[in-house]
């Protein structure tokens, strides 16, 4: 896409940007508070933003859903669950089964 067809957008913070969606979001402040370690670190901005929004922000907390509850929510794919599988295998854990 090209810079013609995104619109410049100023965030809250006075960070300046470009989108083509309607998505408010800004990427710089994303950025600025993605985590550096533990398994939300691993993840999509829109991925971690569904689990935060669900109040999911450790892997205990994870193992309290089952896989079909994850993918259910906006942000999460397919490609996340490898992910995430990893992270609750790490400490012994497992999503909780249907």
């Amino acid at each position: 896409m090209t810079d013609s067809k995104k619109t410049k957008r100023t965030c809250e913070n006075g960070h300046v940007f470009k989108k083509s969606s309607d998505c408010p979001t800004c990427p710089i402040c994303e950025n600025e508070r993605k985590p550096v370690t533990g398994f939300l670190s691993l993840l999509s901005a829109p991925a971690r933003r569904a689990l935060e929004s669900k109040e999911i922000v450790t892997v205990e907390e994870l193992a309290k859903y089952s896989e079909k509850e994850i993918l259910s929510l906006h942000g999460i794919g397919p490609s996340s669950l490898p992910k995430l599988r990893s992270a609750l295998q790490e400490i012994g854990l497992t999503f909780k089964n249907n």
